[in-house]
């Protein structure tokens, strides 16, 4: 009963905040226009509100079936589908999520193919012309054009289209279209194969776009090249924690084989009438065309944070043997989430898991005989190069001796309340020429090349062993992943897919490269020389976002920049070392584990620190705190705030100086060169310097006097005290960090009062359980993993994520996982294993 009335008071509870949303809709709020006119009673929003948003047991037609399909779903939301065929899986994977999350699916294809403007007006202008310059679009046609039609991943997304529109079609004939249409009144396109390769695209652009060579450009004309190189090293000083250790194989770079999808083709580039003097320029230095105005770069399209987690352990690591995987990996967190949990089963499928909305197939789940999770390898897959460019020729680059025309593109972009909007793009052999952080650059980025990822990804999820899976993925170009993997056997590995690009040797390519020929790409890691590790003697790979090689790699794969430091790989594996055969309630304590392993290596430094100055009462007793602190950032504790402050005091106590006498421009990207941000490198080098090198030059502020490592600790420690009694009041006790840290779930369209929080929580960037940016966090585990393969018997998997199967706020499945998510709750992954355990089945035959 109790549950009765708390659903009850929750569809109530959200069809008063839609009610509220759609008020401050029709005036005009955050990212949406005003929509008044979509108001009208009688039509608009109205009409679209009368949709069933409750999931009931129904008989279904569907004219792309060729047999029958059951679809059943778990009280949780869960759903499950079994078809007699591949196609007809397909047909109905779309179905379902097109029912679920067709708000969800339109954006992300609108978003990826620049057409956001023509649903929300001019408010996405900037987010369209920069899409449409960097070409998800050009590159999803050019990969559905490659694909052959009689493959598995042409199959999959002809099917998963007739799905999706299957379900458009029942909305054109009822009216009932999701809120965001009937506010609008503009109505979501057929849904095609290049739709959800345009999907893809985002996801990559998500995962790989940076821009982190042109933040080394920034911080070489501030800081200079030697404290740039110094401090944002290739390879960090501190212990790094490689899941490949060696030996290395030293093989032959793969030469690339097909073009970018969104550069000249140097084929069909000529060469360009001689200049008048007939003199090639000597040097990168000629002087250029005025730097247009920069292209704004919408913060959620590139990576940002990268933690995500994922291990395995076998034998003796694991109570009663066999093999054990865990896997998070840590994203944007949203309403509705990234993910869409389903169990797909056919003839050649059968495979539960995490899918991505808008794709076929599962990303991160398991199939009879193996499981697998991931996370973001994070080597370079973004090349910039400074093309050498002419007043005289202001649609002209120097590329290999000759001055060549630049390939145009032209568009005409749609605005939903206004005028179309030009958009000219330009293309040199690198790639669309691009001003990004006040820098002209073409860009050269891995997602841009039109392979066949899905087929890899749809044979992964057929695969049976350890070979056929890493065989399966050799065909995954981007973005580069680590992919880990445990099996019924007991089995365990991991290996990185993906292109990863080698530039000529002598290059910099942390910096944007030439543009006349001599630093152009070269090559990729051959597949058979990528980073990998399988059954390893110690029983346990972890992938944590870190370095995957040592030094003694030889290939170029990032920098400090790019790679985590590895706190949490030390706090994974120390959980293992010191709890020895573990359990998958082990892992759902180490999933939610908000250890701060720096805490553990600095602390007894900054207590030594303390005891050589005077303590006032109140600090004597944020130090008592630290002192018996467990190093965990739990909600309720007040040490993890003292350290959270003192250690944002200490590292800009020692840069600050240095940012401020050089002017580092921060805020051209604040992400990367913020010291609020607290940049990795700079950590490192702080850890580094504390515990190895105390009286480091870099201590003294550029013309002060000198200073240590401790004498900055004390007097970022006083700093923290007062930034704390000011902000949370005298009483040290009181400090506890859910009164600073909080978490957010946001709706993905942005509108207020759609969200869940926020709330005061544990965690931080560089806990297991992660909560990315800033102390109002909307980003970490995106979704948890666990599965067991016990020696014999049928294997155990559960899983969780933030949000809810539903997009629609008034339906029960719109964030009803998240509570389970925040009480450290998981729900079996799979289907269901009887009749009690479904709630509802479509029932789905073909016809008309």
């Amino acid at each position: 009963m109790a549950s009765k009335i708390g659903r009850a008071a929750h569809l109530i509870c959200a069809a008063v905040v839609a009610c509220a949303v759609l008020a401050l809709l029709g005036l005009g709020y955050g990212p949406l226009p005003a929509l008044g006119k979509a108001l009208v009673p009688g039509g608009g929003v109205w009409q679209s509100a009368s949709a069933s948003t409750a999931v009931r047991s129904e008989t279904l037609t569907l004219p792309a079936l060729k047999g029958p399909v059951t679809v059943s779903f778990t009280a949780e939301g869960y759903a499950s589908v079994k078809a007699g065929s591949d196609e007809d899986l397909f047909v109905a994977q779309g179905y379902v999520t097109a029912r679920m999350r067709l708000t969800q699916l339109d954006l992300q294809r609108r978003m990826g193919a620049g057409r956001l403007s023509e649903l929300v007006g001019a408010v996405a202008l900037d987010s369209d012309k920069f899409q449409l310059r960097l070409g998800l679009l050009r590159t999803a046609e050019a990969r559905w054009a490659a694909t052959p039609r009689d493959s598995a991943a042409a199959r999959a997304l002809t099917g998963y289209a007739e799905g999706v529109n299957s379900w458009m079609r029942h909305l054109a004939k009822t009216g009932e279209w999701p809120t965001l249409y009937g506010l609008t009144g503009v109505r979501p396109q057929p849904w095609t194969p290049v739709d959800s390769l345009v999907v893809q695209g985002v996801v990559t652009q998500q995962m790989n776009f940076n821009t982190i060579a042109l933040d080394y450009t920034l911080l070489r004309k501030s800081l200079g090249p030697e404290l740039t190189m110094a401090w944002f090293p290739e390879f960090a000083p501190t212990e790094q924690r490689p899941y490949d250790p060696g030996p290395y194989k030293n093989l032959p770079l793969t030469p690339r084989t097909i073009r970018n999808a969104n550069a000249a083709d140097p084929a069909k580039t000529p060469e360009a009438a001689p200049a008048k003097s007939g003199a090639a320029p000597s040097t990168r230095a000629l002087k250029a065309a005025a730097v247009p105005q920069d292209d704004v770069l919408p913060e959620t399209l590139r990576q940002l944070d990268f933690n995500s987690n994922a291990w395995v352990a076998n034998g003796p690591e694991v109570a009663g043997g066999g093999a054990m995987l865990a896997g998070d990996p840590h994203l944007s967190t949203t309403l509705p989430s990234y993910w869409f949990e389903i169990s797909l089963t056919s003839p050649g499928y059968q495979t539960s898991g995490g899918s991505l909305p808008g794709l076929p197939g599962v990303l991160i789940g398991k199939n009879r005989n193996i499981s697998w999770s991931l996370t973001n390898a994070q080597t370079v897959g973004t090349f910039f190069y400074e093309e050498k460019l002419s007043p005289d020729r202001p649609d002209s680059y120097y590329w290999k001796g000759a001055w060549r025309p630049m390939e145009k593109i032209q568009y005409s972009i749609p605005v939903r309340g206004g005028s179309d909007v030009p958009l000219t793009v330009d293309l040199t052999v690198h790639g669309p020429m691009m001003t990004l952080l006040g820098q002209r650059v073409a860009v050269d980025w891995m997602g841009n090349f039109p392979h066949n990822d899905l087929e890899a990804l749809l044979a992964a999820n057929r695969a049976t062993d350890y070979t056929s899976f890493r065989q399966a993925l050799g065909g995954w170009k981007a973005p580069a992943l680590n992919f880990v993997y445990a099996d019924e056997k007991g089995h365990i590995g991991t290996f990185l897919v993906g292109d990863v690009p080698q530039t000529p040797k002598g290059s910099q390519p942390w910096y944007p490269l030439s543009g006349t020929g001599d630093e152009d790409v070269v090559g990729t890691i051959p597949y058979e020389a990528l980073p990998q590790s399988y059954d390893p003697p110690g029983h346990l790979i972890a992938s944590t976002n870190q370095r995957p090689v040592t030094k003694d790699y030889p290939y170029y794969v990032g920098t400090s920049v790019d790679f985590d430091p590895g706190y949490r790989q030390s706090v994974i594996e120390r959980f293992h070392s010191e709890r020895g055969a573990l359990t998958p309630e082990d892992y759902v304590t180490l999933q939610n584990d908000v250890t701060d392993d720096l805490a553990v290596k600095l602390k007894p430094t900054l207590l030594t620190a303390l005891d050589g100055m005077e303590l006032t009462g109140r600090e004597r007793e944020a130090r008592a705190l630290l002192a018996s602190w467990n190093h965990s950032m739990d909600t309720d504790s007040p040490a993890a705030s003292v350290w959270w402050t003192f250690l944002d005091a200490y590292l800009r106590g020692v840069f600050q100086p240095y940012w401020d006498e050089k002017k580092v421009p921060a805020s051209e990207d604040p992400w990367i060169l913020d010291l609020k941000r607290s940049p990795i490198p700079l950590r490192e080098m702080l850890q580094y310097w504390t515990l190895e090198d105390p009286g480091n030059p870099a201590f003294t502020p550029p013309g002060g006097a000198p200073r240590t490592a401790p004498e900055v600790m004390r007097t970022a420690f006083r700093a923290a005290v007062k930034q704390l009694s000011g902000d949370l009041g005298a009483d040290p006790a009181a400090w506890t960090w859910g009164k600073l840290h909080t978490r957010e779930i946001p709706s993905l369209t942005g509108a207020p009062g759609l969200q869940y929080g926020p709330y005061g929580d544990g965690g931080s960037p560089w806990t297991v359980n992660a909560a990315g940016g800033d102390l109002s966090s909307s980003y970490g585990p995106s979704l948890r993993v666990i599965v067991r393969w016990p020696p014999a018997g049928a294997p155990e998997a559960r899983a969780i994520y933030p949000g809810g199967q539903s997009e629609t706020p008034t339906a029960a499945w719109y964030d009803n996982l998240i509570v389970l998510w925040r009480e450290k709750k998981y729900l079996p992954m799979g289907p269901p294993q009887s009749a009690r355990e479904t709630t509802a089945t479509w029932s789905l035959r073909a016809g008309e």
